[in-house]
């Protein structure tokens, strides 16, 4: 088989370099923001100016940041460049660790952690990625991202603790400044450069289609769940690591050994409901049990938060439903988001998702300032409540893949016709092609998709 051969049939060496490079800075970016979860509550006790409610702050105000910033960063890319625009991003990530690091005041850390949120090159990281892997790899580039996303975390939930004994917080700011710097080095020296940078409509947000998917009932769904679940998981860690010590009795050395075992036991329990979700098509089905299931969670750590079996249990809970919803919930967008909209309906996805980081660092901290650690256990089980019956109203997604076609230089009216001709295709069942793009966004039924007849209307790239 020749290279070119080689090639077609699966990522190039180049694409598969692209994206372990973009996975690789994404997982070391999420890595230094998660890491002070499960410590920073107990360290802000010792800052000047501490309130429980200012700690909860400290904690998620990178959401707002992060929020307000990832789409102008996108868009900003398209002008000057996806490299110029992700290593500033980096180096105002670096600098807000480094403020964060040497601050002595809880106002100095909520100024660092905002700064460390300015740096949102998620959007630009996208588009590069989209700019780096052809159409037919790039769900698989995404997903190795999605998968180092989540590695992050789990790493992070027992790094923190561990490196908290070693070199304190400071010192975990610190490490996150040099992981940032780490990621710039990827970028430059080891992430190739793209031979054209244009606008990828299934990877990053586009301005005229805003209006159109923030009207979209079944998007907005998704958006208030993705707010909905990392409010929660944000509010619950702003009183979990007190929760661990001084309800519980737990040294702080020895948060890791409750956050591992939770983690590991959790990690395989999503496997079986993807598979009934996907290949058994009860994808509603699964979604909504989840969410019940992190009203449960949270209820047993509002019950049992003073000991540490119940702590464990609630998290091992927590973390099987967080597990399998941050799993499904991109998958429903790709789903119900129109063919060549998705990288716009991912957009909101993300800031939602960060927004919601922030209300439940801002929220968790005020109610823990009141009414004590329980409060924000309740609080989570609540909004999941009200997530749950949100959700149930949500219409059963059609079970249709995302596909991109190459069809080559065509002027507005022959892209409108071929549109027309790709929709008569058994198994096409929306057909969006777009001149500019010489591409077609497509949705299908796979099981009914006449592969032959579709692959007709393809351009081979020179």
């Amino acid at each position: 088989m020749s290279k070119d051969q080689d090639a077609a049939a699966g990522m190039s060496r180049t694409e598969a370099r692209s994206a372990a490079s973009m996975a690789i800075i994404y997982a070391l970016r999420m890595l230094g923001l998660f890491m002070i979860f499960p410590v920073f509550a107990l360290y802000a006790e010792h800052l000047e100016g501490f309130t429980p409610a200012l700690t909860g702050l400290a904690i998620g105000i990178y959401g707002l940041t992060q929020a307000f910033l990832q789409i102008p960063y996108g868009l900003l890319s398209d002008r000057i460049g996806r490299k110029p625009v992700i290593i500033f991003g980096l180096l105002v990530f670096a600098l807000g660790s480094v403020m964060a690091a040497n601050a002595d005041s809880i106002y100095g850390v909520i100024a660092g952690r905002a700064m460390q949120g300015a740096g949102a090159i998620a959007a630009a990281v996208m588009a590069l990625t989209a700019d780096l892997v052809r159409e037919e790899h790039r769900v698989k580039a995404m997903a190795i991202i999605g998968m180092s996303i989540g590695a992050s975390f789990a790493l992070a939930m027992v790094l923190g603790p561990v490196l908290n004994t070693w070199i304190g917080v400071p010192g975990i700011f610190w490490l996150t400044a040099l992981l940032a710097l780490g990621g710039i080095v990827v970028i430059i020296l080891l992430t190739p450069n793209p031979v054209v940078s244009r606008v990828r409509r299934d990877a990053e947000p586009v301005p005229a289609q805003f209006r159109a998917v923030l009207r979209d009932p079944q998007l907005l769904r998704l958006d208030t769940g993705i707010f909905s679940l990392h409010l929660i998981l944000t509010a619950s860690f702003v009183v979990l690591p007190l929760a661990l010590r001084d309800e519980a009795g737990l040294a702080a050395s020895r948060h890791w050994e409750v956050y591992l075992p939770a983690l590991l036991l959790s990690l395989p329990m999503a496997i079986p409901f993807i598979l009934q979700a996907e290949k058994h098509r009860r994808m509603k089905q699964v979604f909504v049990g989840a969410i019940a299931v992190i009203v449960l969670a949270e209820l047993v750590l509002y019950r049992f938060h003073s000991q540490v079996s119940g702590i464990v249990i609630g998290l091992f809970i927590f973390y099987s439903a967080f597990n399998l919803l941050e799993a499904m919930l991109p998958s429903l967008i790709a789903k119900m988001a129109p063919p060549d909209s998705k990288g716009t309906a991912m957009g909101f996805y993300s800031s939602s998702q960060f927004f919601g980081a922030f209300i439940g660092g801002t929220t968790g901290g005020l109610l823990h300032g009141r009414f004590g650690l329980g409060a924000v256990f309740l609080f989570c089980a609540l909004v999941a409540l009200g997530w749950l019956i949100f959700a149930i109203s949500m219409k059963q997604p059609r079970f249709l893949a995302t596909r991109l076609l190459r069809v080559g230089r065509l002027d507005p009216d022959a892209a409108r016709q071929l549109a027309l001709r790709m929709t008569a295709v058994p198994g096409v069942v929306e057909a969006v092609v777009i001149a500019e793009d010489e591409i077609a966004y497509l949705k299908l039924d796979e099981r009914e998709l006449d592969e032959g007849a579709l692959n007709a209307f393809a351009v081979l790239d020179a």
